[in-house]
């Protein structure tokens, strides 16, 4: 180690008591983290890109350092999409120091990852406080039946108003609307559900009939729409 002329010439001041870093939560005990193994945790981030037409919703599983399960979602960007296949690949296996310095192809897979990073090591995870931490598979059971991101897709206009396109519960198939034209209630699909029936052999039109739910007040409206063409 180099010093300069004028910190070799100073005198050495004995240290004082040094108690180490502060404790932070991690999986149900309290833990002074001082390498990357000390860190363990499962948690959610989101990133943007630098144009902000799309985000990413990142989940990591982390073990003693490393990702064992990484969850990767993305919106409103067809590259982004196909990034986040590369940064499925890329985030198991990793410590999280390595991820964090890894090229993630993507701005908002990088951002996202960068900010998931910051919750961590500092002890602000979903399984801060959850005895041995959330089990390897935790991230995927986020996704439900169907194995489906949640998505909520709403378009509108001043002129015409509202369109629900997809929901929580799946893709909308018809709007309910009362004597005054507004929306009281929606029919959706449940998108995951319908192809895993039909994977299993069931007719199409049975599964989807299978798999259409409604929401609201949705029986005796005044009026149905198809949100995508009237």
């Amino acid at each position: 180690m180099h010093f300069s002329k004028a910190v070799e010439e100073m005198v050495c001041v004995a240290k004082g008591p040094n108690h180490g870093p502060a404790p932070i939560p991690e999986e149900g005990k309290w833990v002074k983290a001082t390498e990357i193994k000390d860190i363990s945790g499962l948690t959610h981030g989101v990133g943007w890109c630098a144009p902000q037409q799309g985000a990413c919703k990142l989940t990591l599983n982390v073990k003693e350092g490393v990702i064992r399960e990484a969850l990767v979602e993305t919106l409103g960007c067809s590259g982004m999409t196909h990034s986040a296949a590369m940064a499925g690949e890329i985030l198991p296996g990793k410590t999280i120091l390595e991820a964090l310095n890894t090229d993630l192809v993507c701005d908002a897979i990088n951002t996202a990852m960068r900010e998931l990073f910051l919750q961590i090591v500092y002890g602000r995870t979903q399984s801060a406080f959850s005895e041995n931490g959330l089990e390897i598979g935790a991230g995927l059971d986020d996704l439900g039946k169907g194995t489906r991101s949640q998505i909520g897709t709403i378009y509108s206009t001043e002129a015409k108003g509202v369109r629900y396109l997809e929901m929580a519960e799946g893709y909308i198939t018809k709007l309910a609307l009362d004597k005054d034209n507004l929306v009281t209630g929606y029919e959706f699909v449940k998108l995951g559900v319908m192809m895993e029936k039909i994977k299993a052999g069931v007719p199409a039109q049975e599964a989807l009939e299978a798999s259409t739910g409604h929401y609201g007040r949705f029986e005796g409206a005044a009026m149905y729409i198809d949100p995508r063409k009237q």
